[in-house]
């Protein structure tokens, strides 16, 4: 059964930082270049970063950029985001799936940035 399984999101002070995880089953996880989304409250989902097949090339939305790392464990089947220096705006259910052939998403991980 093809699954996807955020995890690692939080209430968070601005300025702070969390690390996603997102689990993935039912695929070759390594053979695919994937994504971290986010759906801000009332707005649509939005792209965030790609971290691309074979070569493991990362690329950012702008908003992210220099704050956010997308990485990867392929031995864990498991896709990450480390995000710094969080912001109000960074407020968003975040969401993991395939770059191309998306899938069925998963729950998601909420991240809500606020002091």
């Amino acid at each position: 059964q093809v699954q996807l399984v955020e995890s690692g999101g939080n209430l968070v002070q601005p300025g702070g930082s969390l690390r996603l995880s997102c689990v993935a089953s039912g695929f070759t996880f390594g053979d695919y270049t994937m994504a971290w989304y986010r759906r801000p409250p009332g707005k649509e989902r939005e792209w965030v970063a790609t971290i691309e097949f074979p070569d493991g090339a990362t690329v950012y939305a702008d908003s992210v950029k220099g704050r956010f790392t997308i990485s990867r464990d392929n031995s864990k089947n498991t896709l990450y985001l480390q995000m710094s220096s969080l912001r109000p705006e960074d407020t968003a259910l975040y969401f993991c799936n395939r770059k191309n052939k998306l899938i069925n998403w998963g729950q998601g991980t909420q991240v809500t940035v606020s002091s």
